[in-house]
């Protein structure tokens, strides 16, 4: 199998959008994946993109990373935060993942960026091949996460004194 590696294109959108739903099943969590084609086209292709991605392109799309960027104040440049990266389960092996996070290592050095982050569960296979790459667990740093009835109610508190 032949792979190679180009930035996401409008036409990709729902091969991408259907990868990021084979992703939400493949880390137990179908159910919380409510990505649409229209959502995913806009953040990418809309007035402000502040989305990226990359496909992994055999005859069609076979694998993707979506990411966009953040910041260290430490260093004081961006870097790129991975949101996903996937690869079908008919295409791993062949360098597909490996390739996609080279192309963002490429963009990292091109742009002058410090970093490449993201976040992989604890069970997750894929771990072993991170670290054969070289990358390092941030174990010691804690995630942490407001959303929902939480993120509303803090967000009605903006205009107190000392929030």
């Amino acid at each position: 199998m032949t792979i190679s590696i180009r930035p996401v294109r409008p036409e990709d959108v729902p091969a991408v959008v259907e990868m990021v739903h084979e992703l939400a099943a493949f880390e137990r969590a179908p159910e919380q994946c409510r990505l649409t084609a229209d959502q995913l086209h806009q953040a990418m292709f809309g007035p402000q993109p502040a989305l990226f991605g990359h496909v992994a392109v055999a005859d069609q799309p076979v694998g993707f990373t979506l990411w966009f960027l953040n910041f260290s104040t430490w260093e004081g440049v961006h870097g790129i935060y991975l949101e996903d990266l996937y690869v079908k389960p008919a295409a791993r092996g062949t360098g597909a993942g490996r390739a996609l996070l080279a192309a963002l290592a490429r963009c990292c050095v091109e742009r002058g960026y410090q970093r490449l982050d993201w976040w992989v569960l604890h069970w997750n296979p894929a771990r072993d091949f991170y670290h054969s790459i070289g990358a390092v667990a941030m174990d010691e740093w804690i995630p942490y996460r407001l959303t929902g009835a939480r993120l509303h109610e803090l967000a009605a508190r903006a205009h107190e004194v000392g929030t």
